[in-house]
């Protein structure tokens, strides 16, 4: 079954990760594993002005978790957060050329680890704001 292959992209990534490994200068970071795969992303970020400067990351699991794990770290540079946290778990498996439905989990966890580094970053800035952005 066709859907069932990985895209030119995810072994690209797979094969080749790019900003593999932990930022001694990260402003923020996060870990999130899938409990059932036992997949796992620690996502490391800087930011400089309300935007992701860098990005990098340390995963563990199947081809697409560490594909989708590296090509979150290209589409997260340059982005202002709020973008950066819009991302769905659908941009990140566009970024790999797709992903078979038995592995869109993989793209989930980019997603919250974003959210999540992100969260604990402004947190950090300000202890006393909502965290879920309601007043």
């Amino acid at each position: 079954m066709v859907s069932e292959y990985y895209s030119p992209q995810v072994i690209d990534h797979f094969e080749h990760p790019r900003n593999a490994g932990a930022m001694e200068d990260a402003d923020a970071q996060a870990y999130v594993t899938n409990p059932v795969c036992g997949d796992s992303l620690r996502l490391f970020l800087r930011i400089e002005d309300d935007h992701i400067t860098r990005a990098s990351f340390l995963s563990s699991g199947c081809p697409a978790s560490i594909a989708t794990s590296s090509a979150a770290t290209e589409l997260l540079a340059g982005k202002p957060l709020a973008e950066a946290e819009a991302l769905t778990r659908e941009a990140y498996a566009d970024a790999v050329g797709g992903l078979p439905k038995s592995k869109i989990h993989c793209s989930v966890l980019a997603a919250s680890a974003v959210r999540q580094a992100v969260a604990e970053w402004r947190n950090r800035l300000d202890p006393l704001a909502p965290s879920d952005g309601v007043a």
